[in-house]
């Protein structure tokens, strides 16, 4: 295991600062288009609010120690400096209503690729944690290049003068092809992350809902010293596999009715990922 420092990062572990356990269930709230997104059905807000705390209610009741809150129903998704002012806006009032009625902690994930509006969103609703695709180098996404913003965040963050928000990172992150960084090693992009100072690392499989390679898990998890969780097809059937390895999971498309990203959480799925994890 690499026994490198970051510079200037949060001291100490992110996980048991954020949720006060070694491990975590983070459950993911994938919001209703918001609007301005080209889905949005002219519905209200109070509609998206409301499903949103209902999701919340599903993970946090039922054995998830802290949620995610993202803007999964915005597609096709923004590049980062086309994303308006809305999204922060609604996305806030999400998240705060969120911790302040459940009283759990709560990070935001702006898609795509987006920390500077995520640490916004998380300074005015309290989140304590963003969740970032890409934090260091580039790589192609779907939304087409996107370049790793931490010099421009890690900035952003001192203005607000909100060093208390964690940053976790992906490394090699789903939806995109890295022939940008092919000529280097996995173990170097985390090793950047480090550097760059992430207070956590994310590992993923391809998409959405996809399981990655138990050795690829390792392989990202013996890199750095930091925190390393599971982002991608976490299954009460592998998470007990996957939780003798790393710190913790992020979770949504199994928890969710017939197993669908977009569909509600179901109650009954998040008791049975709960217990498959000894919780």
């Amino acid at each position: 295991m690499s026994d490198d420092k970051p510079v200037s990062g949060i001291a100490g572990d992110a996980i048991m600062a954020l949720f006060g356990a070694p491990k975590a269930l983070i459950g993911v709230i994938h919001l209703a288009p918001l609007p301005g997104a080209p889905r949005y059905a002219d519905e209200g807000v109070d509609a998206i609010y409301t499903r949103a705390l209902d999701d919340a209610r599903a993970y946090l009741d039922n054995g998830c120690d802290g949620v995610i809150v993202e803007n999964h129903g915005d597609v096709p998704f923004s590049k980062p400096d086309d994303i308006g002012p809305e999204v922060a806006a609604h996305m806030a009032v999400a998240a705060d209503r969120i911790r302040l009625t459940l009283g759990k902690p709560v990070g935001i994930n702006v898609l795509a690729n987006a920390p500077i509006p995520a640490l916004a969103i998380a300074s005015a609703s309290g989140a304590g944690f963003i969740r970032v695709n890409q934090w260091a180098n580039a790589y192609v996404a779907n939304e087409g290049l996107l370049d790793g913003e931490a010099a421009k965040a890690m900035r952003y963050r001192a203005r607000l003068r909100a060093k208390g928000i964690r940053i976790f990172a992906d490394a090699h992150v789903k939806h995109g092809a890295h022939a940008i960084t092919g000529d280097r090693a996995v173990e170097e992009l985390v090793r950047d992350l480090v550097f760059f100072d992430a207070d956590a690392i994310i590992a993923t499989g391809q998409r959405t809902g996809h399981a990655a390679d138990l050795g690829y898990i390792r392989q990202i998890k013996q890199a750095s010293h930091l925190p390393t969780l599971v982002g991608s097809g976490v299954t009460a059937d592998n998470v007990a596999a996957i939780l003798d390895i790393v710190d913790g999971v992020i979770v949504a498309s199994s928890l969710k009715h017939g197993g669908v990203w977009w569909n509600p959480a179901d109650p009954a799925r998040v008791r049975a990922f709960a217990a498959a994890a000894g919780r």
